[in-house]
Order: structure tokens, then sequence, then C-alpha cells
């Protein structure tokens, strides 16, 4: 991929991204204030503002380097997560699925809330290629990836926090230990991936072609 192709991919994901990992973020903090956990308030991190939740890191440097590494093929990377102490919400094993699910849920809305930018954009006769519609389809797209990304019942992604929440105490503790090991375990399907064995595409390709499919007939739009 040369350098200008790079660039403007830069310039057409750089919004929908960091609306897509701050409203995650912010989401989880929310929820957990709701059920009882105001760890995340008291450090600020119920916010609206994208450099409260940039990590160098995992939002900036990883996902350049990927987009290289790949030639635009994969970006992946993370946010600085927001801190949920557990053992403070009311019911800490049957809230822990809501503070989890939050993240998710704020992606499929901002999904949603792209695709209907993209459909007022189709209805004002922009063309397909125009930087005014790409940006929200970019939108849409990193918003069901980071969904889709985010379900993978691998902790510490939000998950692995379900699966130990619907399992029954000894053995969501037996997970619940896997979680060193969650992180390389992703790092390592990503570089696979990466290498032309889909083995993320085999969970995360049904549940964004359905999402797709529900947004392009909700807003009328073709194939997303």
């Amino acid at each position: 991929m040369e350098f200008n192709e790079i660039t403007k991919m830069i310039a057409v994901f750089a919004v929908p991204v960091l609306f897509a990992i701050t409203l995650h973020e912010a989401a989880h903090g929310y929820v957990a204030r709701h059920f009882g956990d105001t760890t995340a308030f008291k450090l600020g991190r119920i916010s609206l503002n994208p450099a409260r939740h940039i990590d160098l890191v995992g939002t900036v440097f990883l996902p350049l380097v990927t987009l290289f590494a790949t030639g635009g093929r994969i970006m992946f990377g993370w946010a600085k997560p927001v801190p949920v102490n557990f053992h403070a919400l009311r019911h800490p094993k049957r809230d822990m699925l809501w503070v989890a699910l939050a993240g998710p849920t704020a992606n499929l809305a901002m999904a949603l809330g792209w695709a209907a930018v993209l459909k007022m954009g189709a209805l004002s006769g922009l063309a397909q290629g125009d930087f005014l519609i790409q940006v929200p389809l970019a939108g849409v797209e990193v918003n069901l990836v980071f969904m889709a990304l985010n379900l993978l019942p691998i902790l510490p992604l939000d998950g692995g926090r379900v699966v130990v929440s619907l399992l029954p105490g000894p053995l969501a503790g037996s997970f619940a230990r896997l979680e060193p090991f969650g992180l390389p375990i992703l790092l390592g399907l990503v570089v696979i991936s990466s290498y032309g064995y889909n083995v993320l595409g085999m969970f995360l390709d049904p549940v964004m072609g359905a999402s797709r499919s529900v947004i392009a007939t909700l807003f009328q739009l073709h194939p997303i």
C-alpha cells in the first residue's frame, strides 16, 4: 500500500476510531457507576474526551504498524481500559454481564448512528467515493469490528467477562484464571489471520455479516 493511500485511510478512519473507542470505554464506566462502582467516575474516565482513553501503544502505534505491515488488510489496537472494581458492584457476578455488554452495545449504537449519516449523505446525492460518504462507511465498519472483536469469549475482552458472568462459580473461577494468557492468544490470532489463515474471521465474519444486513435493511442502503 502506497503512502498516499495510507494517509487517505487514516484521514477517513481517524474520527470513527476515536468515537468508537471513547464511547465504548465511557459506556463501561457509566454502567459500572449505575450498578455501584464509582472507580471510573472518580478517575474522570466517564468522559467523551478521547484523550482520556487513548493508549499511545494500543491506540496509536500498534494500529499504524499493523496497517503498514498488512498492507491495509488489518488495523488492530486497543484503548486504555476503563477501571472497573467488580467487587464494588452491588451484585458482582450478575452486574459484570451488563458492564461488559455496555461497550459492544455502544459500538452497535454508533454503527446505527453512522448508518443514519450515510443514508443522509446518499439522499443528498453524494457519490460513493466522496469523503463525506467514506467516513460514515468507515464508522459503520469500525464499530461493527469493535463490537464483534470485543464479543470474542477471551479475557480480558468483554465477551470473556460475559462468559465469567454466565458460568457457575467454580467454572467461572477456572476460566478467570486464564486471563493472563488472553492478550497473547488474541495477538496470535491476529498474526495468523494477517497471513491468510482467517481464524478470527470464523467468528467475526458471521457477526459482522448479520449486522451489516440488518443495518442495510433498516436504512434501505445498498449492501455495506
